[in-house]
């Protein structure tokens, strides 16, 4: 029997949605006001796997300085002030749960330390949260969290904090649900002109942050697809 002309593009969209990577940029104002986001998904496209992966969010905002390349998918959360301390106790479950993501990228720590005035164990206690609430939502979440890029006085606790990060992600990766690092840090190389003001990327830094996440990324969003096939 022959399905109807509709009936067949509904079924290959729904077909190709399931398909597609669900992908979480997750992240205070250096994810939702910079550029990398559209830098990486340059990179994404040039592997072939645009048609693959399906960025999602609450957020769609970009800033008029950022080029917009053919076929970029806008959503994110990243949430320009927030901390990872509110983020963990009132927000990513409800997000993650809406969306279920296979990959969750963030960075995240910035405002607990200039806003909050947190320690570094209060973040890392807000990240194991939020790693416990992505997997409640998809058992197999694979995470990529980054070291945090400097301010320009080279805050020590920013830095405590990127030096704490490879403990928690030793502790927290399985098999099943692996946890990688981004290394965003001023000890990759991320230096102060790379900023714009003392805390957010200039496109020199955008493009830095691009380069630490964006091969990571494809490399999981390979390993999804490979896993779905």
């Amino acid at each position: 029997m022959k399905l109807p002309t509709f009936a067949f593009l509904a079924g290959l969209v729904a077909s190709t949605a399931a398909q597609q990577v669900k992908v979480m940029l997750l992240g205070d104002s250096i994810t939702e006001i910079t550029c990398w986001r559209t830098l990486v998904w340059d990179q994404i496209t040039s592997a072939g796997l645009a048609g693959s992966v399906d960025l999602v969010g609450t957020m769609d905002s970009l800033q008029s300085k950022c080029s917009r390349p053919q076929g970029f998918d806008p959503n994110h959360e990243g949430h320009s002030g927030w901390q990872a301390y509110d983020i963990a106790r009132n927000n990513i479950a409800g997000w993650v749960q809406n969306t279920k993501p296979d990959i969750v990228q963030f960075m995240l720590g910035t405002n607990d330390v200039n806003l909050g005035k947190r320690d570094v164990e209060s973040i890392i206690g807000s990240y194991t949260m939020m790693l416990d609430a992505m997997r409640a939502a998809n058992p197999r979440v694979k995470v990529i969290v980054d070291k945090v890029i400097p301010t320009s006085w080279s805050d020590p606790t920013i830095e405590a904090l990127n030096d704490a990060i490879p403990g928690w992600v030793q502790q927290q990766t399985t098999a099943e649900s692996p946890v990688v690092i981004a290394d965003c840090s001023r000890a990759a190389g991320f230096t102060n002109a790379m900023l714009d003001d003392d805390l957010h990327p200039n496109s020199q830094g955008d493009e830095f942050i691009a380069e630490q996440i964006g091969p990571k990324l494809i490399e999981l969003i390979n390993d999804v697809r490979g896993g779905t096939k």
